[in-house]
């Protein structure tokens, strides 16, 4: 684990333990995901508005603190500000608001619809002739949801090669409708596909990188509470849990012990 990964984990511990909020399980599968992301895409943490930048949606809006933590730690606003997080009439929401948060650019937690605002987004740079692109974060559990697949379908009749899928496959819905083999659902609905280990930042990198004339998509497969082996061993529990003064030190010293 890089340690920039292991600081984001540690934010994300310590902003549960003093909300009471927080799906760490969740958070913990998309850190490296995230951390790759912007540190590829383009984007100006002094100016998020800025009209080059690339897009990215967390369609898998209950990892929005992870979201927070990543954007905090590359300059957004000071990670002190996300200690609110899931306050009343905080900024920092249970899930992320466009409207409230520098940096994130749409609203989602509404599952499965993440993904269709991102080809929206592809597909308005591609009729501009701009050359932005667009990410967005996919859960595995989420993939239940037919406006994914639709969402998708629509990329490739659209040859939106400017959109690229991240699908989070850390087996979260093990214990209902699991979706197996994601990678070749994804390449027969049209997708360029590549599979990587999802908590390799270097391998994150070369994936979202490395692009094909078509829709891409990366299946990063990941683990639930990854670094911690009480969240690993634990995800259902865990999956609303936030940890008290206790937990917070053991799950901490496990972080610990998993970064060396």
């Amino acid at each position: 684990m890089i340690p920039e990964c292991r600081t984001i984990r540690e934010d994300i511990l310590k902003v549960s333990h003093a909300s009471g909020h927080g799906h760490i399980p969740s958070c913990f599968s998309v850190v490296e995901i995230l951390y790759a992301l912007y540190s590829v895409m383009k984007h100006n943490p002094r100016d998020p508005s800025w009209d080059g930048r690339d897009m990215f949606i967390l369609s898998k809006g209950h990892a929005a603190l992870a979201l927070y933590c990543t954007l905090a730690r590359f300059g957004y606003f000071p990670v002190e500000r996300v200690y609110s997080f899931g306050a009343f009439e905080s900024d920092f929401g249970c899930h992320a608001d466009r409207l409230t948060i520098p940096g994130v650019e749409a609203s989602t937690g509404s599952l499965g619809h993440g993904i269709g605002l991102a080809v929206g987004m592809a597909l308005a740079f591609k009729l501009k002739n701009n050359d932005r692109k667009v990410y967005t974060v996919v859960g595995d559990g989420e993939a239940n949801e037919g406006t994914v697949w639709e969402a998708i379908q629509v990329a490739d009749s659209l040859n939106l090669d400017n959109l690229t899928i991240i699908y989070d496959n850390n087996l979260s819905h093990s214990r209902g409708l699991q979706v197996r083999q994601p990678e070749r659902k994804l390449e027969a609905f049209g997708c360029a596909v590549r599979e990587v280990a999802g908590h390799d930042v270097v391998a994150l990198k070369e994936a979202l990188t490395d692009r094909s004339d078509k829709v891409n998509a990366i299946v990063a497969n990941t683990v639930k509470g990854f670094g911690c082996a009480t969240l690993e061993q634990g995800q259902y529990e865990w999956h609303r849990k936030s940890p008290d003064k206790e937990l917070l030190k053991i799950l901490l010293e496990e972080l610990n012990a998993a970064s060396i």
